[in-house]
């Protein structure tokens, strides 16, 4: 009971009840948040803390920005929702506070954009050496359980494409990546499809700021090509994953195209099963059925992994080569 009074108390102030409005309808940075109530900056800092620390709102750094959202786990968390909830629609000050709120989630989108136009190219000239991305995603959905998963992690989430495409199949998403204008495009495309169960935040692939056994599923998408080390990737996704988790990596298959290492800075031109398999095994994953997905000339492959139980780490005997592959229709390739 003293922990129930202590939280409403945290919250029985105007300005830390309109906070919990706002945060409620996305991240939002202290700048923006003081830009909405016009109020000093120490003054919402301070409102912020006290909200932080009752556990009705979550904050997370990124860079040298500061996020924060309504709590989501939690008796707080509920508290928190059902103060939301008992705001009236029409009052006066939550609706001018939604108003400024909007203003800046539209500069917000006009900079995602400006930014994504900048570099699209670089994006379609590659999609048009490969398979369409609607057949990827489908093939990809395929390998989802229909009855959903609880918690995902899309590693190297780039524009948040894959927590659009999962969010129907998870009750939860969190989509890492280290670049904060590959955020600031994903946070926008999250907001204005209404995906408040997916969320963004600024990470390292190789030291996710995750505990283990934190996600039911990962994915990582046409990202390992990128990366100085591919295996040391791979590890780090399956510690987070629990037992039985699910793991999806979508790369290209072996090619030849140098150009993508000259000019997109690719640093692997592609990935051969057993090398993946391989991977897998050392990290304790179990290598599921491939799917190759050819295009023109690249193809893609979709490798899925199954998390070990508890204490099946390397050295898991198993096969020198992955299960066969499939293609798209399921035929073994």
């Amino acid at each position: 009971m003293d922990d129930l009074l202590a939280t409403l108390k945290a919250a029985a102030e105007t300005t830390r009840l309109r906070l919990l409005a706002l945060c409620a309808h996305g991240e939002l940075t202290v700048t923006e948040l003081t830009q909405i109530l016009g109020q000093s900056q120490p003054r919402v800092s301070r409102h912020l803390k006290l909200l932080c620390d009752a556990g009705l709102l979550d904050r997370f750094r990124e860079g040298t920005f500061a996020f924060y959202r309504l709590a989501e786990k939690g008796q707080s968390a509920e508290l928190a929702r059902v103060l939301v909830d008992a705001i009236p629609d029409e009052d006066p000050t939550l609706t001018l506070d939604l108003e400024r709120l909007e203003a800046i989630k539209r500069s917000r989108s006009e900079t995602a954009a400006a930014y994504f136009r900048e570099n699209a190219g670089r994006w379609h000239e590659i999609r048009s050496l490969h398979v369409a991305e609607g057949e990827v995603e489908a093939a990809l959905l395929r390998l989802v359980p229909k009855e959903g998963v609880e918690e995902l992690l899309d590693i190297g989430t780039g524009t948040g494409r894959m927590l659009e495409v999962l969010a129907g199949r998870v009750h939860r998403a969190i989509g890492v990546d280290q670049s904060r204008e590959m955020l600031a495009v994903a946070r926008n495309r999250l907001e204005e499809a209404g995906l408040r169960h997916c969320h963004v935040r600024q990470a390292d692939m190789y030291q996710l700021p995750f505990p283990s056994g934190s996600f039911d599923a990962a994915v990582i998408h046409q990202v390992l090509h990128y990366t100085e080390s591919p295996a040391g990737v791979l590890a780090e996704a399956a510690r987070v994953l629990r037992p039985g988790g699910l793991l999806l990596v979508v790369d290209f298959a072996p090619h030849h195209l140098e150009a993508l290492r000259e000019e997109h800075a690719h640093r692997r031109l592609g990935f051969a099963d057993a090398e993946v398999a391989g991977w897998f095994r050392q990290s304790g994953l179990d290598c599921g059925p491939v799917v190759h997905l050819p295009g023109d000339p690249l193809t893609v492959s979709i490798w899925p992994a199954t998390r070990l139980a508890t204490g099946l780490q390397a050295g898991f005997p198993q096969t020198e080569s992955p299960k066969p592959a499939h293609s798209l229709s399921g035929v073994p390739s």
